[in-house]
């Protein structure tokens, strides 16, 4: 119950802060706060989070930018031919290779941008695939070894992939 109410309060907030957005935006806007809501009880609260996966650690809530619907965007995965092995470091400094897949495209303020989609391997051997980048918070309003963005690779060329900044 107490988990609506929330909604219902951050909703209300939302809309007398920000009259400009209509009805889906502001739709939009709650959608992301509910998924940031259900990351922090998931880190909180799940056995596998890294917070709780080798032993309790004191979780603080997660910080976030403020939503801003400009930050989604869509794009087709282009896959490289030849897949390079590189090397990225987890939360902890340890080196975990990684190879990159391919690319997603997108356009924001009249400039073309390009950013790689990396392939991994679970503990169980299943690939997973994740969007890493830096910006110029990192390491300043952002964690130092930057941040990510899950993707979900589908199976059809053609297909749209969202790409969504405000889920980093």
């Amino acid at each position: 119950m107490m988990k609506y109410l929330y909604h219902i309060i951050l909703f209300a907030v939302i809309i007398a802060c920000n009259p400009e957005y209509d009805p889906a935006t502001l739709e939009y806007i709650s959608s992301i706060e509910k998924i940031r809501q259900e990351t922090n009880n998931y880190m909180r609260n799940n056995p596998n989070s890294p917070f709780n996966y080798k032993g309790k650690v004191e979780f603080h809530e997660l910080n976030y930018f403020n939503v801003n619907p400009d930050f989604k965007f869509s794009s087709k995965l282009y896959e490289y031919a030849n897949k390079d092995t590189v090397i990225v470091y987890g939360t902890k400094g340890e080196p975990r290779k990684t190879s990159r897949f391919g690319y997603v495209k997108f356009e924001y303020e009249n400039n073309t941008y390009s950013m790689n989609v990396y392939e991994s391997k679970a503990k169980n051997g299943q690939a997973y695939y994740s969007l890493w980048f830096t910006d110029e918070t990192t390491n300043d309003e952002s964690y130092g070894v930057g941040r990510y963005l899950k993707f979900d690779k589908v199976d059809d060329e053609n297909h749209l992939y969202k790409i969504d900044f405000n889920l980093a």
